[in-house]
């Protein structure tokens, strides 16, 4: 009987060991899981963007009207978030060599560097890529003002030659594959991604692109050593040259379609914003780019026809390339002296814009 008696008692033993042992097994294995879910998580958890809608981490153009935001797809940190992991990643695009960011780069002023955008697949566009600073204060987007709507235009150039997403349906199949994204979709449509919402999402984090930082406006803002000499010379000259007529405000722009003759000369020129309207005054328009950051984003105009912003400047004041459509009433000629020419330009210089987009950590 003691011989069994001391058996059992081994048993029990062994079989509390293990028991023990199964149990730090579990604690130890969940701990492990849910710091491999923690860190899995943090690899796709970017910090949140500054927004428009949010005084405390971020302003809007102090002194402009508020932002026409759709009702349909309202602000939010966790959006923008979203938005801004979307637009810098390259998954996106068709050959997925491109993303958003591709064709608007800090180093250039929100834009490329190029004469014309290049494309997914390294197809060659047509267009010069337009600088982002502001663009949610639009209303209407591209060259020729034919997308009516921030969200629509996100869209078309993710399906477009920008970045070649010919079947976006399948690119958003792979986002809600990735747990990243997909959790992220959830809690900011309540549904998986879809090519609406990602537009929604897209559209949201841009118009927290915002430039009002620029020697210009802290100049206006109080500071008057923001500006050197030449520049505040500059600035009665741009006014003196009406260069307010197309370049107004704190956009910098009018967001006005005008025919300034770029172009026109072509065998076949680009017509604008009359493809759009096909109003004849409308013929060989294009809006009115903003000059906020102007030295950093040439070449310039819409075709990229012009590498310097010198020559830009000097074709605007002689009063633009004559043609049958030129805009005579609004781009006149301006008789300035060499020392007011300068001093013009040292004045767009103090447009230069000293913030930069961010790159966010992206899903994996």
């Amino acid at each position: 009987m003691n011989a069994i008696r001391q058996s059992l008692s081994k048993l029990i033993t062994r079989t509390d060991t293990v028991r023990r042992n199964a149990a730090f097994m579990c604690v130890a294995v969940g701990a492990l899981l849910a710091a491999s879910c923690a860190l899995h998580a943090a690899d796709f958890s970017p910090e949140i963007p500054p927004l428009p809608s949010d005084p405390d981490r971020y302003a809007p153009l102090k002194g402009y009207q508020p932002m026409d935001v759709p009702a349909d797809n309202p602000m939010t940190a966790e959006k923008a978030a979203l938005g801004w992991q979307l637009f810098f990643d390259k998954r996106l695009s068709g050959d997925g060599k491109r993303s958003c960011y591709s064709c608007h780069l800090n180093e250039k002023g929100l834009s490329d560097g190029m004469p014309v955008a290049i494309g997914a697949f390294d197809k060659k566009l047509t267009r010069n890529s337009p600088t982002l600073w502001n663009i949610g204060y639009h209303h209407n987007w591209y060259w020729d003002g034919r997308a009516t709507t921030l969200e629509g235009q996100a869209v078309a150039a993710w399906k477009g030659g920008n970045m070649g997403a010919k079947n976006p349906e399948q690119v958003v199949d792979q986002l809600n594959r990735m747990e990243g994204y997909r959790t992220q979709f959830q809690s900011v449509f309540g549904e998986s991604a879809s090519v609406e919402n990602v537009g929604k999402a897209l559209a949201c984090y841009m118009r927290t692109i915002i430039s009002q930082n620029t020697p210009y406006d802290r100049y206006n803002n109080g500071d008057k050593s923001a500006m050197n000499d030449a520049a505040i010379r500059g600035m009665k000259v741009f006014e003196k040259a009406e260069c307010t007529n197309c370049h107004v405000g704190l956009l910098m722009t009018s967001l006005q379609h005008y025919n300034v003759g770029v172009g026109m000369k072509d065998e076949n020129p680009d017509v604008g914003r009359y493809k759009v309207t096909k109003i004849d005054k409308d013929y060989g328009a294009f809006k009115a780019p903003t000059l906020r950051d102007v030295v950093d984003s040439g070449p310039y105009f819409h075709d990229g026809s012009v590498a310097s912003l010198e020559d830009a400047v000097r074709q605007m004041v002689d009063g633009g390339i004559p043609n049958k459509h030129l805009d005579t009433t609004n781009l006149k000629r301006a008789d300035l002296t060499e020392r007011e020419f300068k001093d013009l330009v040292e004045f767009l210089k103090a447009m230069d814009e000293p913030t930069k987009l961010k790159h966010p950590k992206l899903p994996s």
